[in-house]
């Protein structure tokens, strides 16, 4: 395999060395982005085994991904000063440990406070995952594995609730988490044996300021989210505000930010980043929505409902090799758009469900999603990593982790607000199908605002080639 093949003049690992740390490296990866997708098919059967609300339910995802989104800048920023082994086997070891608590939790705080450290081992893997692979891999297989990271990514998000519902179904949900510990241990010990101890490539003092202005930024944004039914409580979103200026502030003033400023100076690269954080939103918000409107609403159970996810995964799998492809040779913002307009029609289509819908319909709604989101995360992923330095990988890969999970977050917390809302005490299924379709709806309007997006990184692409022209 090319893979592995060892070329003259190739850069990075030997090529036996590559495939252990590309094996320990998506194994890792895997099992974290699952984490973070597999719990929303079983909220409904979790709330009903620890007897709590639905919108508390929502905090057994909502915990996990906060903790994420909250601390991978830090991880990010601290992988350039301790170097990326020690950083990624201690994240991977905290992961492993915090999944068998999970399974053993005896209530919902005990489970949400395993959740939080969970996300905590999570962001300190996904960080600085396409950073190893930059590292371990030589230039000329640079795209072609960063891609292959992308396809993962998606497709194990979009796989968890097919596998999350077989074993909800088969054992309950306890097993959601009991399943991280072989692969966490066979991970750690292939990591062990194939990441090189690189040394710090940064030896200037941390930003502990940047650190906590970022961390709290991220957490007022979704806890704001989260408290958006509440009329009169605005101090998350103040505080965010604030939070945000100061970490801008910091930033621009201090001699070692957290994140350097040179990242965001180009306008593709931003643009894609915002761009891939409205579409995750877009897609938390229906992978979270869904299931309640599968089982709850039409009456399906866990593991019918998995199997109505899976023409999603599908369709990803059916594009995203060639989408990743074709990025080599077109503008990858044009394939990225074009993926864009069909996941937003896709999800208008689920947003019109009929009251009692046949299920040849929708397997094809949702497969629509899928194809549509497989056109565009390869090709805007690499959009992103390829308009930053080499010396700024790390930092871009951490950007890229930030906005997908910030917008799975994001998205979780406005399902939440809409549940609030609509679903009180003796509601009706009526109730609940409002609060569904109405979560779809504002999935669309995420992702049409990635639409919008994507667009305006499509005329900047068209005019710097007239400008160099």
């Amino acid at each position: 395999m090319e893979l592995f093949t060892d070329m003259p003049g190739d850069d990075g690992l030997p090529g036996r060395k590559r495939a252990i740390v590309m094996t320990a490296l998506m194994a890792a990866t895997v099992m974290v982005v699952f984490d973070g997708t597999v719990v929303n098919i079983a909220l409904p059967n979790m709330a009903g085994a620890l007897q709590v609300s639905p919108a508390v339910a929502v905090w057994f995802a909502n915990a996990y991904l906060l903790a994420v989104a909250m601390t991978l800048a830090i991880f990010a920023a601290l992988a350039s000063r301790f170097g990326f082994r020690p950083l990624f086997l201690s994240g991977l070891a905290v992961f492993t440990l915090a999944s068998a608590a999970c399974a053993l939790a005896p209530d919902a705080n005990v489970l949400i406070a395993m959740r939080i450290l969970q996300g905590v081992g999570g962001a300190a893997v996904v960080s600085i995952g396409p950073a190893i692979l930059r590292s371990a891999f030589p230039t000329r297989l640079l795209g072609r594995i960063l891609g292959l990271n992308a396809l993962l990514i998606a497709a194990s998000t979009a796989m968890a609730p097919i596998v999350g519902g077989t074993l909800l179904d088969a054992w309950g949900w306890r097993w959601l988490f009991a399943l991280n510990l072989v692969p966490g241990v066979m991970a750690l010990t292939l990591a062990a044996r194939a990441i090189p101890a690189n040394p710090a490539t940064v030896r200037v003092p941390f930003d502990v300021s940047g650190a906590v202005l970022s961390a709290v930024l991220v957490g007022a944004l979704i806890m704001a989210a989260n408290h958006a039914a509440m009329p009169g409580d605005l101090w998350y979103a103040l505080i965010a505000v604030l939070a945000g200026a100061g970490f801008v502030w910091r930033m621009r003033q201090a001699r070692h930010p957290l994140l350097p400023p040179a990242i965001f100076s180009s306008a593709r690269f931003s643009l894609a980043a915002l761009t891939s954080m409205a579409s995750f939103v877009g897609q938390g918000i229906t992978f979270v929505a869904l299931p309640f409107l599968f089982q709850n609403v039409y009456g399906y159970s866990a593991f019918e409902t998995a199997l109505l996810f899976t023409p999603w995964p599908v369709g990803i799998v059916l594009v995203a090799p060639h989408a990743g492809r074709l990025a080599d040779r077109v503008s990858p913002a044009v394939i990225s758009t074009v993926g864009l307009f069909v996941l937003a029609a896709g999800l208008v289509s689920l947003a019109l469900l009929p009251d009692r819908p046949q299920i040849w319909d929708i397997l094809a709604r949702c497969l629509l999603c899928g194809l549509g989101f497989g056109c565009f995360q390869s090709p805007n992923n690499r959009e992103m990593l390829s308009n930053v330095s080499r010396e700024h990988s790390g930092y871009a890969s951490g950007v890229l982790a930030i906005m997908r999970t910030f917008g799975q977050c994001l998205g979780t917390a406005l399902v939440g607000v809409v549940l609030a809302v609509y679903v009180v005490q003796d509601a009706t299924t009526a109730m609940e199908r409002q609060a569904v379709q109405f979560s779809l709806w504002i999935a669309v309007v995420a992702t049409v605002a990635a639409v919008v997006l994507s667009l305006s990184r499509s005329r900047k692409t068209t005019y710097d080639l007239a400008s160099n022209a």
